[in-house]
């Protein structure tokens, strides 16, 4: 890799992942990407490193399977990468009620949102400490302050990931890492899609595009903020369900999401 700060980045192919890369790479940082499709990938290691001169190393990996944030780890450390900055952005939600849900789904989602992020955490961590220092940030979600009826599982990975977040930034002040949390509402990505597993179930309203969410998660891992969420409104949503009855809370959070026009149970 060229000289300078080097950022790895999972779930880069697309979304968020892919405009982090691209602000990373705009800074003048190499990155180290990670999915699953190497045509997309390398697709964006051309585009990136002629438009920014940056060295861009990929990865295909399914990081939903076993010893996956270990390989990740291996490959990276063997090619003699030091990592300035790890990204955890990969993950993935299911709509329904739990009790209709496919297991093995459900099973490879906390895998993927909880298992492999605090692997992959818990393995460049002592590098950085060693390098000197490092920022992480977590992609959790809006979804981190509440219970979510009929997304239960990805609701209750996305409060482990802030909790995490939050927690390690705590333990890790003093030795130059920070870690942030970047919880944002709803994105225009590809998740609504994935999660729904139909275009046509995701009812169009307005979103915050993946550009301007990954520019806010940016800005605040440089400043060190722990946690930050993207858009007024869903900063107020968060800091009202810190106060409101529990039952509430949760009963809300139901109906927003069947209004949100998900026909899927």
């Amino acid at each position: 890799m060229k000289t300078g700060k080097t950022a790895l980045i999972t779930g880069a192919s697309g979304g968020i992942g892919l405009e982090l890369a691209r602000i990373h790479a705009s800074s003048g940082d190499n990155l180290v990407l990670v999915a699953r499709s190497g045509d997309k990938l390398s697709a964006i290691k051309s585009e990136l490193e002629s438009d920014f001169h940056v060295d861009v190393h990929f990865m295909v990996k399914d990081l939903t399977l076993p010893h996956s944030a270990k390989k990740v780890f291996d490959e990276v450390t063997g090619h003699g990468i030091g990592v300035d900055y790890l990204i955890n952005n990969a993950g993935f939600g299911d709509y329904g009620l739990f009790a209709n849900s496919d297991w093995e789904k459900q099973e490879r989602m906390i895998n993927l949102n909880i298992t492999v992020l605090t692997h992959l955490i818990h393995l460049f961590i002592p590098h950085m400490i060693s390098r000197g220092g490092g920022k992480i940030m977590n992609v959790a979600s809006l979804a981190a302050f509440t219970p979510g009826p009929t997304m239960s599982v990805y609701f209750a990975t996305k409060a482990y990931v802030l909790s995490l977040s939050e927690a390690l930034n705590n333990e890790l002040k003093g030795k130059g890492i920070t870690v942030t949390a970047l919880c944002p509402g709803s994105v225009d990505t590809k998740f609504h899609e994935v999660a729904l597993g139909d275009p046509a179930l995701v009812k169009e309203r307005k979103m915050m595009s993946a550009e301007e969410v990954a520019e806010s998660g940016y800005a605040a891992m440089m400043k060190g903020k722990p946690v930050i969420i993207p858009g007024f409104k869903n900063a107020m949503l968060a800091f009202a369900s810190r106060f409101a009855p529990r039952e509430t809370v949760v009963s809300t959070a139901r109906k927003i999401q069947e209004k949100k026009n998900y026909h899927k149970t």
